[in-house]
């Protein structure tokens, strides 16, 4: 094999280098486009196909109604509290921390929420269950503390309220609560 050249080395890298710039441009302005009429078929697909579930899912303004609905309550009660909603998935879609609320009440208000989505029911309930099985707290990311609600579309969770920082969890889970009841739920 013949040894090229620095320069010849040089101008090869960068001609390879604009070809990938190039087609890289390329790809993501094509995708960048309009949706071509195969993904379209995808987004359409047959609902009765068994390998398809289709879900329901908070919208991100239906959160922070929620949301701000929960501090309303709270701080109408003389409570300072963070409130945090999450989706079916368990992840973050709005916190609200009022003014004045703990440092430990951000992340107990995400954890409240997750716990009641992820079993679908308040956590006030969930907690009574750790006598029976204990290790249901050894979860990660779970807090079975009451003040989360779940948030249901057709008696299945899409979401989760968690409230953190009042006296009680009673009092925090009567704030998530007037955050569904914002939603209609």
């Amino acid at each position: 094999m013949k040894k090229m050249s620095l320069r010849a080395r040089v101008l090869t890298g960068a001609v390879a280098a604009a070809a990938l710039g190039a087609g890289t441009f390329g790809a993501v302005t094509a995708n960048a486009s309009a949706p071509a009429v195969e993904s379209l078929a995808a987004v359409s697909a047959d609902p009765a196909n068994r390998n398809l579930q289709q879900s329901t899912h908070l919208t991100v303004d239906a959160a922070a109604k929620a949301a701000q609905a929960a501090l309303d309550a709270a701080e109408k009660a003389g409570q300072r509290v963070t409130v945090a909603v999450v989706d079916r998935n368990g992840n973050t879609l709005v916190t609200l921390r009022g003014d004045g609320a703990g440092p430990q009440s951000y992340e107990s208000a995400e954890k409240k929420a997750f716990t009641a989505v992820s079993w679908n029911a308040p956590t006030s309930e969930l907690a009574k269950r750790l006598a029976q099985a204990p290790n249901l707290k050894d979860i990660p990311g779970t807090l079975f503390l009451a003040g989360g609600v779940p948030v249901q579309a057709k008696g299945a969770p899409i979401a989760g309220i968690g409230v953190a920082g009042a006296p009680s969890g009673d009092l925090d889970e009567q704030f998530a609560a007037a955050g569904v009841a914002a939603l209609g739920g």
